[in-house]
């Protein structure tokens, strides 16, 4: 698996693998991206932190509620492990869980 943090009020858009763009009619799914229960403070601002399968190579960031104009998107490159997510969180602020209540 591989990780990255995003900030509160933004939401994922397109998703690139070892082929190109993500296609669900090939995968026959979507990717699997996972919002984990955990999140951090910095500068006051909450960044939450997002599991993805491995599979996945880059993915589009925008403001949740943002039409697919290219101002304001960006494509993170560079996702984490689970060991530079543990440190990061390690060297969080401020560290939140949110647990749901089934």
């Amino acid at each position: 698996m591989k990780y990255f943090f995003l900030s509160d009020g933004w939401t994922t858009g397109r998703v690139w693998e070892f082929g190109g763009l993500w296609n669900e009619i090939a995968w026959q799914r979507k990717p699997q991206i996972y919002r984990l229960n955990l999140c951090i403070e910095e500068h006051d601002e909450k960044l939450w932190l997002y599991q993805v399968e491995d599979s996945v190579l880059m993915i589009e960031v925008k403001p949740h509620g943002m039409s697919a104009q290219p101002i304001g998107q960006v494509v993170l490159k560079r996702l984490i492990t689970a060991e530079q997510a543990i440190q990061r969180l390690c060297e969080a602020e401020s560290l939140l869980t949110f647990h749901s209540e089934d």
